[in-house]
């Protein structure tokens, strides 16, 4: 007996940062980031050695790709009067999010939830994205309604796949460390000045490292920011580097790194995380490893997937208002 067909069509709308796809897309890639102010010599001098250093491009769309793929099957895997289409724009590069609406709007969705793939909100993260995909449906003078999902932190099978990362980790030590191994939990900088809009940036992630820990029960554990932005104005604190530095001084010579900030790998990852402090560890006496990244690991999938159910079941932006 044949499945009838679904009533409506929904259009979830994955985005990621984006990244450079070859070493000489760089220049571009930093302009549009800087917001079309041309970066120094130095900038692309650096920024190119970092990508050199991790294969000469960013996986990001590639991964956050697979990540659409595995939330579309669990989204769809249950049937229902409801089909879903994930599709992936990037704020910062190709296919960007104001070239993907259009073609979510052309396929007929009757409405559109939008997902970055960052689980923690800020205004001045997360707040963003979501701002691109309204003057995106402006532009094109659509009013199909929109369920902005701002943030996913506290989905079970989020804190669960974070938890099962840390055990893998742990493995890598020998059983008799693993007691003494440190836990540091880190997520993506922002200016201080976040503070003063009330951001719930970082009592969010204080509360999903909590979330953690209690399904994990690390032995010791703690968290800190990491890459900071290059700007001089004061960033929230604390961050990896002072953090390794007191870890050392006061003895602590295994830490497993904990990204829970980041669901993919990207530069901040393979290079900030696997390349610098790496480094600064070893050069400190400590040996530092890192979880993997969740990619597309199927409990991340199924995390997503139920907050755009749980999203769908409020009411659309129209009538919901907007903000964090």
């Amino acid at each position: 007996m044949s499945q009838p067909e679904p009533d409506r069509t929904i259009g979830v709308l994955l985005m990621a940062y984006g990244g450079p796809n070859s070493l000489e897309e760089i220049p571009a890639y930093l302009r549009d980031v800087r917001e079309g102010r041309e970066p120094s010599a130095e900038l692309i001098a650096e920024m190119t050695h970092r990508y050199a250093t991790i294969g000469g491009r960013s996986p990001i769309l590639e991964l956050t790709q697979a990540q659409a793929r595995g939330i579309e099957r669990e989204l769809n895997a249950s049937g229902g009067s409801e089909r879903f289409r994930v599709l992936v724009g990037m704020r910062h590069w190709h296919p960007y999010i104001r070239e993907v609406v259009p073609e979510m709007l052309a396929a007929g969705v009757n409405e559109i939830v939008p997902v970055v793939m960052a689980p923690h909100y800020s205004r001045m993260s997360v707040g963003r994205y979501l701002q691109r995909v309204r003057e995106a449906l402006a532009a094109q003078g659509a009013a199909t309604p929109l369920r902005p999902l701002e943030r996913w932190w506290d989905e079970p099978d989020f804190v669960a796949a974070i938890a099962e990362r840390i055990e893998q980790g742990l493995a890598r030590f020998v059983p008799e460390s693993r007691e003494d191994v440190y836990i540091l939990f880190t997520a993506h900088s922002l200016p201080e000045r976040i503070l003063q809009w009330h951001d719930p940036y970082p009592e969010e992630l204080r509360r999903s490292v909590e979330a953690v820990a209690e399904v994990a029960h690390p032995a010791r554990y703690g968290f800190a920011f990491q890459s900071q932005g290059a700007s001089a104005e004061p960033w929230l604190g604390p961050s990896v580097e002072e953090t390794l530095e007191r870890l050392a001084a006061e003895g602590v010579r295994n830490v497993l790194m904990v990204p829970i900030g980041f669901v993919c790998d990207h530069v901040e990852v393979l290079y900030d995380v696997d390349v610098e402090h790496r480094g600064q560890a070893e050069a400190l006496g400590i040996r530092l490893e890192r979880t993997a990244s969740l990619n597309d690991a199927p409990l991340l999938c199924r995390a997503v997937a139920s907050a755009v159910r749980a999203r769908l079941a409020q009411p659309a932006e129209a009538e919901a208002g907007r903000g964090a």
